[in-house]
């Protein structure tokens, strides 16, 4: 019988289409800049994808189940397919093998096609909405050949089989070399062996922006092939799911960013085509089909638009959500290097900010020796070389700010009762440099550091703590590559460190009011730190009303990148977004820890709960015991 030799030649006809797809894919990538990679790499790949991937895509149970069934019934059937008909064997037994996994990639494939009979908004539409039928054709292709015997099989039936068989194939085979939707299958695999923050899988907290080599040209990204080429493929791996789109405070705002399209965007650049055939939600204001590029043409404003990439406030949601692990605000981040370096093209108020740290150290034009004047009173210690402390007391730009000044204050009055031994930096700080390198000025965030960690060579303490997660992050994450190591940790964690001990006697908070606790994004996805200001809160007998976005998944308040200096216009403010997420659990208190999120929340009009540090909690608590 003629078929299964015909299906030994459609096998090896669609493995010599997928390769020479992939070769041609592949010279997309590789005009990206080199990046280190080692092949033993793709050894890694099933560990990295049924733990580090699933870990994420388990997040949205029916579609974790409908994948595992889906994608593990076909990756089955072609293996034995590949076995079977690929080697010649032809042996009834793995026909019965590849009948069973036919049948469970079926059945997966009947809840891709439930889903998408109402889809999210999220998800996008077009030629991915075709993958159930193709999906469907390759398995009832692949159980008629191997279920009737071929004794049994008519011409029809059998011309009929291999045709569905051959339309499934094809979605695979050509996915690649096309770019049409299942080209993820192969380049998501390929970018969990190559990506570009290989730490990740191996539970490093990997969220430092890498330094540019200013002294080498190197100013960011103008053009596709300026991105490294694992980034280029990362981008290729994109399933357009939408839950980046989902989780940006931004595209919810309305402004004119969605991360999901930024990506297809990107895609479009890297093969030289335009957005016209994206089937997805556009970032609000700016219609699809009006932009196009190419591997060398600049992306600003030919591909995306200048306005979508300064309405990022870098809080990582995207990347947090994203199955496929892509680093959405790398990305961002690089264009506004460009933007920056090359065309000193930045909005708002933002440039008048990074002149004011170039010249005097600090974003609003302060004389440095003001950062600590609300300190004067409680008598604390200045830190001088020679003179050993345990702990430097690191203000950040919140120490000129009269609201957050309580913050500190509370701190100072909290650490004196554990007997803790600190000082502060007086006149010798200068900002740390977080916002200038999140807006693109790289060159003025390394002169910053360089600066810092040249003056911090000069003391003598063990570890520094800081109520300001964005400074907790430069210094912890981003000072390392240029030579300074240390060991940083956010007042919430040092509190409860030293209540653990015994040595902060933590009394039951007079606080009564429904309270909720916002995660700082910088403190949480940036450094994993969500538990510390739990547990403070429920050593001071305060119960926590969850919002239904916290922990890692925590909504921003709108306060990160540089955004409320560049000040993107949209439809709500992300602030106002965050303090209606408060209310749905009916918080009369919301607890922060970070500056930014002070400021923001508290500049919400209106009725809305009132804004309290939980270093003012944990302080209260120690004055109601006097």
């Amino acid at each position: 019988m003629w078929v299964a030799p015909a299906v030994t030649v459609l096998f090896w006809v669609s493995v010599a289409t997928l390769a020479i797809g992939l070769a041609r894919r592949s010279v997309l990538w590789r005009a990206g800049r080199a990046a280190p990679f080692a092949w033993s790499e793709l050894l890694a790949v099933p560990k990295r994808y049924f733990v580090d991937l699933h870990h994420v895509v388990a997040r949205d149970p029916y579609i974790a189940k409908t994948h595992i069934v889906t994608a593990g019934g076909a990756i089955a059937a072609l293996a034995l397919v590949a076995i079977n008909y690929g080697l010649g064997i032809y042996a009834r037994l793995l026909d019965w093998g590849i009948l069973l996994a036919a049948v469970v990639m079926l059945a997966g494939t009947y809840f891709v096609w439930a889903r998408r009979q109402q889809p999210p908004s999220r998800l996008s539409r077009g030629a991915w909405n075709r993958l159930p039928y193709s999906l469907t054709a390759f398995a009832i292709g692949l159980a008629i050949l191997v279920m009737i015997p071929p004794q049994a099989l008519s011409l029809a039936i059998a011309v009929l089989a291999l045709l569905l068989l051959l339309a499934g194939s094809a979605e695979l085979a050509l996915g690649i070399g096309t770019g049409s939707p299942m080209k993820h299958a192969v380049a998501g695999l390929l970018h969990l062996a190559f990506h570009p923050r290989p730490e990740r899988f191996s539970g490093v907290q990997s969220t430092a922006l890498a330094p540019l080599a200013l002294a080498n040209r190197d100013f960011g990204v103008t053009k596709p092939s300026d991105f490294l080429w694992t980034e280029l493929l990362s981008f290729d791996a994109c399933v357009e799911c939408g839950k980046c789109e989902q989780s940006c405070p931004a595209f919810a705002a309305r402004q004119p960013l969605n991360p999901k399209k930024l990506i297809q965007d990107l895609v479009a650049g890297l093969s030289s085509s335009s957005d016209v055939a994206y089937a997805g939600r556009p970032y609000p204001g700016i219609a699809i089909g009006a932009h196009r590029g190419s591997p060398n043409q600049p992306i600003i404003p030919k591909l995306i638009e200048a306005e979508t990439v300064w309405s990022c406030t870098t809080c990582r949601a995207c990347v947090e959500e994203c199955p496929m692990l892509i680093e959405h605000v790398d990305a961002i981040v690089g264009m506004r290097r460009s933007l920056n370096l090359t065309q000193g093209d930045i909005p708002g108020t933002a440039p008048e900010t990074l002149s004011n740290l170039r010249e005097t150290g600090t974003q609003g034009g302060y004389a440095k020796s003001a950062r600590y004047n609300w300190a004067i009173d409680l008598e604390v210690p200045e830190a001088q070389p020679g003179k050993p402390v345990d702990l430097l007391l690191v203000a950040g730009e919140g120490a000129f700010d009269m609201r957050y000044q309580r913050t500190l204050r509370a701190l100072v009055k909290s650490l004196k009762a554990a007997r803790a031994d600190f000082a502060i930096l007086g006149a010798r700080e200068c900002d740390t440099g977080d916002t200038a390198r999140r807006l693109g000025d790289e060159a003025t965030f390394q002169a910053l550091a360089k600066q810092n960690i040249a003056m911090l060579a000069s003391l003598d303490f063990k570890r520094i703590v800081t109520s300001d997660p964005h400074v907790l992050h430069s210094l912890r994450n981003e000072y390392p590559a240029f030579g300074g190591n240390y060991t940083v940790i956010h007042h919430t964690a040092l509190l409860a460190e030293l209540a653990s001990q015994g040595k902060l006697q933590l009394g039951k908070s007079t606080e009564t009011r429904a309270l909720t606790y916002h995660d700082p994004c910088y403190l949480g996805r940036y450094n994993g730190e969500t538990q510390a200001p739990r547990d403070l809160l429920r050593n001071l007998g305060i119960e926590v009303r969850e919002m239904q976005r916290a922990g890692l998944r925590g909504r921003c308040c709108g306060g990160g990148g540089g955004a409320p200096l560049t000040d993107i216009p949209g439809k709500q403010r992300i602030p106002d977004i965050r303090m209606a997420d408060a209310r749905e659990v009916g918080a009369d208190v919301i607890a922060v820890a970070c500056p930014q999120c002070t400021a923001m929340l508290e500049g919400v009009a209106g009725a809305r709960a009132e804004i309290l540090d939980i270093a003012e909690l944990v302080a209260s608590s120690l004055e109601a015991q006097q």
